[in-house]
C-alpha cells in the first residue's frame, strides 16, 4: 500500500466520514466503531468538513436531555456523492480501515 501525504489523508477520511453519515453511520460513537478513529479525530473530521463545502448538521434527538442525535449532510457543495459512494471501498482500504 502507497503511503498517503497528510493532505491526502485528510482530504480521504473527509470524504469517508461524509459517506458514512450518509449510509446512517451518523454519531461519533458509530464513527469510531466503523472506523477505529480516535473520538477526537472523529470530532475533528466531521467539523472540517465545512473545509469543503459540506454541509454538515447535528440533528438532536426529541426528548433528550443531552447531544443525543445524528450528524446529517445537507449539502455535498462541489464534492460528487456519488463519485465518494463508488470509491468508498478504496478510501477504507486506504485509510487502512477494517
Amino acid at each position: 500500500m502507497t503511503t498517503l501525504s497528510k493532505t491526502k489523508l485528510s482530504f480521504y477520511r473527509r470524504l469517508y466520514v461524509a459517506h458514512l453519515i450518509e449510509q446512517g453511520v451518523a454519531s461519533v460513537p458509530a464513527l469510531i466503531e466503523a472506523t477505529g478513529m480516535p473520538r477526537r479525530t472523529a470530532q475533528d473530521t466531521i467539523t472540517s468538513l465545512a473545509e469543503l463545502d459540506i454541509e454538515c448538521v447535528f440533528q438532536k434527538s426529541e426528548g433528550e436531555r443531552h447531544n443525543i442525535g445524528h450528524y446529517q449532510i445537507r449539502d455535498w457543495g462541489a464534492i460528487d456523492p456519488r463519485w465518494v459512494s463508488t470509491h468508498a471501498d478504496r478510501l477504507k482500504r486506504s485509510l487502512g480501515y477494517t
